[in-house]
């Protein structure tokens, strides 16, 4: 068994729960309403200036120079196309560039990166991709889930371009190769590495869980 094979079968079910979840299905049936959406928005484009750096440091730490060039071409990607189709929004809703970009990390948020930081910066390239891995993963994954169980959810005026962005082979193709180098990255390694990584990415998919949460209720400091 590969390693990312374990990880679908240690993750399945929190993903079904997020395919579940109120935030998820809103988009796929075009219920959510737009004020969600909007908290959204904003706390994903100050999440992926952060998740950005990951695939910086990816880079970093490759070890070769064709994992260099992905990784640089999967921050390119993030940065001007991911975060465009964020900027695109926006101005659909008035909401200004500098706005975005000053807008405050609600508490899981910030948790949620700083964990992924923390692991990246002083860890391994396996355990960085295992921390960053659930947030493309689990997202290509819904916009899949999305797509065939919404039948046209993809024309929706609002969501459509959202589900069609993250259901899209191109992402998926980005995906996959995070899948495929993890899966050389950890050939013929420990137990005991494996259950770190596989650690990693256990909490990383938590997050991601509480991301939805956060943003489909507004979570707010508590004092």
């Amino acid at each position: 068994m590969k390693f990312t094979d374990r990880l679908f079968e240690a993750v399945h079910p929190v993903w079904e729960q997020t395919h579940m979840h109120p935030f998820v299905t809103g988009i796929g049936d075009g219920t959510l309403p737009k004020e969600s959406f909007i908290r959204y928005m904003k706390q994903d484009y100050v999440f992926l200036i952060d998740y950005a750096k990951l695939f910086a440091m990816g880079t970093v730490k490759a070890k070769s120079l064709e994992t260099m060039t992905a990784f640089s071409g999967i921050l390119h990607e993030t940065l001007h196309h991911e975060m465009e189709l964020h900027r695109q929004y926006a101005k659909r809703f008035q909401i200004t560039r500098e706005e975005l970009e000053h807008t405050k990390a609600m508490p899981t948020n910030l948790a949620y990166t700083r964990y992924m930081l923390s692991a990246a910066h002083s860890g391994s390239l396996e355990e960085l991709i295992s921390a960053l891995l659930p947030c493309m993963w689990s997202y290509w994954e819904i916009g899949k889930h999305l797509k065939h169980q919404y039948p046209n959810s993809e024309k929706h005026p609002l969501y459509g371009e959202w589900i069609c962005m993250y259901s899209s082979e191109e992402f998926g193709s980005l995906t996959k190769w995070l899948l495929d180098l993890l899966d050389d990255l950890t050939e013929g390694k420990s137990e005991r590495e494996l259950r770190i990584l596989e650690d990693h990415f256990l909490t990383t998919t938590r997050f991601e869980y509480m991301f939805w949460d956060m943003v489909y209720t507004g979570e707010e400091w508590k004092v």
